[in-house]
């Protein structure tokens, strides 16, 4: 793929993308635009399926609806409402200091700088331009093992890692697309661009595709 037919892709992708029953859709809808909730079910999501991420961010948001409801809860209590996402002990303990951070140095607030996302335990980069995107509407790449396998996939990229990915998007895509990047492939990679056995027969922007494989 040429990097000028991105942005003619990501809009085939979008027009394509209220079809397909992915996981990703649902998890997008019920929290954008809080950056709170999107920062706890992308910490959530991490090493865990969408579908289960989906029901325990739910739950959790019954009970949870601020950083300082966090401090009201013990580590227990915490484990117990995460159950039972992806190292959900080491997840609760995370969440535990998050929200004493958030209280005590950024008055409940979540901060909008990826620089000062970082620092908060349990958040890299992906999570990090994850708030800034949904939840602030900021232009940020987000980078996670759908995005970095499908780019290089479509010979768009030639990447080692997602962060190399990242950087390398920066370059290509206009800074308006940032943001429908992840959203749109992870979608695209849950139903079409599967990791084995790809969907190319039915595949929308099959003739843009380089077919790199072996990336």
């Amino acid at each position: 793929m040429k990097k000028e037919d991105l942005p003619k892709v990501l809009e085939i992708l979008k027009k394509e993308f209220p079809k397909w029953n992915a996981p990703v859709v649902h998890m997008i809808a019920q929290h954008r635009r809080d950056p709170f909730r999107v920062l706890v079910c992308a910490l959530l999501s991490t090493r865990t399926k969408d579908e289960l991420t989906h029901k325990v961010c739910k739950r959790f948001f019954e009970k949870v609806k601020t950083p300082e409801d966090l401090l009201k809860l013990s580590e227990e209590e915490i484990q117990k409402l995460i159950y039972p996402v992806g190292f959900y002990r080491i997840k609760a303990k995370q969440l535990k200091e998050i929200g004493k951070i958030l209280v005590e140095n950024y008055g409940g607030k979540v901060p909008d700088t990826l620089e000062e996302l970082v620092k908060l335990p349990g958040v890299g980069r992906k999570v990090g331009n994850l708030v800034l995107s949904k939840g602030y509407n900021k232009p940020a790449i987000v980078v996670d093992v759908h995005v970095h396998r499908i780019v290089n996939r479509w010979c768009l990229v030639k990447t080692k890692n997602p962060t190399e990915t990242e950087f390398k998007l920066m370059e290509i895509a206009p800074k308006e697309l940032w943001s429908e990047i992840n959203y749109l492939l992870v979608a695209f990679g849950q139903t079409i661009c599967t990791p084995q056995k790809p969907k190319c027969n039915i595949c929308p922007i099959e003739k843009y595709c380089g077919k790199c494989f072996n990336r």
